[in-house]
């Protein structure tokens, strides 16, 4: 791995890092409003209540992420089918061309030696 390579990686990590960080505070910020309008709840239950709250936005974003990175890997499956299907085709048409060609070629060889 080249140092451009290892940059553009250490610059999606940081970008991973930092999206998952907002993500978190964002969480973090509405379950201390939720439970700040709860002034009945202890100090234990509220923390229970925002260590609950972040953990499941935090799977939640798991299994969003999971389902996109999935239906990529499927979309990226149909398009490798597509196009060995079309290179397929193309391949049989250009050997069909290449041997049609090449009998004009030897009828014209031929033809002109009689």
């Amino acid at each position: 791995m080249d140092a451009s390579e290892e940059a553009a990686r250490g610059l999606s990590d940081i970008e991973n890092f930092l999206y998952r960080e907002a993500h978190l505070q964002a969480a973090q910020r509405r379950v201390a409003e939720f439970t700040a309008r709860m002034p009945d709840l202890t100090r234990e239950q509220t923390g229970d209540i925002e260590r609950w709250y972040v953990e499941e936005q935090t799977y939640v974003a798991h299994m969003v992420t999971r389902h996109i990175a999935d239906s990529i890997t499927a979309a990226e499956a149909r398009y490798r089918t597509r196009l060995m299907r079309r290179r397929r085709g193309t391949l049989a048409a250009m050997t069909l061309l290449t041997a049609v060609m090449m009998g004009l070629c030897v009828a014209v060889v031929l033809g002109m030696s009689v």
